[in-house]
């Protein structure tokens, strides 16, 4: 249900393996549309690259995603172009400007950014926001918590088909 600024209630789902994990990525990948810009974050090792990797299934990829840690942007091309960006080894905001983000979120594909909570208000207000975090309790080391949360007109619209599309692949936390 959407509220006057175009932001949903979250989404919630738990993955209990990479595979589910990557199940949630693939059916995300859905509901993508040209210009959408996704903050991925979460602690080391949480499955960023992993929820990537199911998106680049998702839209067709013929190439694996894997971290841009040291390259910085990855491409992946399938349905859509996927600008995978990875900020962890950034230090300042000049830096993120002088990777060309502005140009990145401006043009046709979509932009996936590791870590980019870092630098969230400097994205606009159209935006996903997904945080993966480790289940608390007694859950194997896979198992993972995911939220995503939808920000502006173009996300709130689509609120109801990302809920469905992520019903399918998961167990729900809070769907």
């Amino acid at each position: 249900m959407s509220n006057n600024s175009g932001s949903s209630e979250p989404i919630l789902c738990h993955t209990a393996s990479a595979a589910e994990t990557r199940a949630v990525g693939v059916a995300f990948a859905g509901v993508l549309e040209a210009g959408d810009v996704v903050v991925l974050s979460g602690d080391l090792g949480s499955g960023k690259t992993t929820f990537v990797s199911g998106v680049g299934v998702g839209l067709g990829a013929e190439e694996r995603a894997t971290s841009p840690t040291f390259t910085i942007v990855r491409e992946l091309r399938g349905r859509l172009l996927v600008r995978h960006v990875d900020l962890y080894r950034l230090d300042r905001v000049r830096e993120v400007e002088d990777l060309g983000l502005d140009e990145m979120v401006e043009g046709d594909g979509i932009v996936l950014v590791e870590w980019g909570d870092v630098i969230r208000p400097l994205l606009g207000d159209e935006l996903c926001e997904i945080h993966i975090g480790y289940l608390p309790g007694d859950g194997g080391e896979c198992e993972r918590t995911i939220e995503v949360r939808l920000s502006g007109q173009s996300w709130a619209s689509r609120a109801g088909e990302m809920r469905e599309a992520l019903a399918t692949v998961v167990r729900g936390g809070g769907m």
